[in-house]
């Protein structure tokens, strides 16, 4: 018979007096760029726009929301991305969307029936899903002027309202006004719908 490492009866009891090995700190994607670190240049496949390169929005502060037409919490938080559009603010950042629908049409129809006016993309080759980190979604990811990644928001937020604001005004480091009264933007949203792994879209 073949014998055990000497280690192994000490590395097997202190599994067994945990209950179970301890998990990994975070579910990292593949190529992720942390907090910090610079993004990588990719090809964006454009939805409701011109396809473009990620570095042709250098120079100003980037707000990219990744997105799916099946998330409901995603549907629910375009709205508020696109009340914030409308805000003289955002001549100070871009923001942009990300799909990661498998299917171009399905996000396409989804931006019609929105009225969505943010420039749109879709990341049916998992570049920017990977790199940015988007295990679960919605995932929004605040990027400075030269490309650095200052924050990673996981879930839904109400990006006009105060708090999320806040959370903008600490990436960019300058005050963000609150919204005038406008009509709602027209976003429809899935009762159904659930922020979680990205498997099931």
């Amino acid at each position: 018979m073949k014998r055990l490492p000497a280690a192994f009866p000490l590395a097997l009891a202190l599994v067994l007096a945990s209950g179970t090995a301890a998990p990994a700190a975070a579910a990292a994607t593949a190529g992720e760029v942390p907090i910090g670190g610079y993004l990588r240049d990719a090809q964006l496949q454009g939805l409701n726009g011109p396809a473009r390169r990620l570095s042709s929005f250098r120079g100003k502060p980037l707000v990219i929301n990744v997105w799916a037409s099946w998330c409901g919490p995603c549907r629910e938080e375009m709205a508020s991305l696109e009340r914030l559009a409308w805000l003289k603010a955002p001549a100070r950042f871009r923001i942009i969307g990300i799909s990661t629908d498998d299917y171009p049409a399905k996000a396409r129809a989804y931006l019609d029936s929105a009225n969505a006016t943010i420039s749109q993309f879709i990341d049916t080759r998992l570049t920017m899903e990977n790199m940015l980190g988007a295990s679960t979604i919605p995932l929004t990811v605040l990027v400075g002027a030269d490309g650095r990644v200052l924050d990673k928001v996981h879930g839904a937020r109400n990006w006009d309202g105060p708090a999320a604001l806040k959370i903008i005004d600490r990436a960019f480091g300058a005050r963000t006004a609150a919204p005038r009264r406008r009509p709602h933007a027209r976003v429809s949203t899935s009762a159904d719908g659930a922020a979680g792994p990205k498997a099931g879209r």
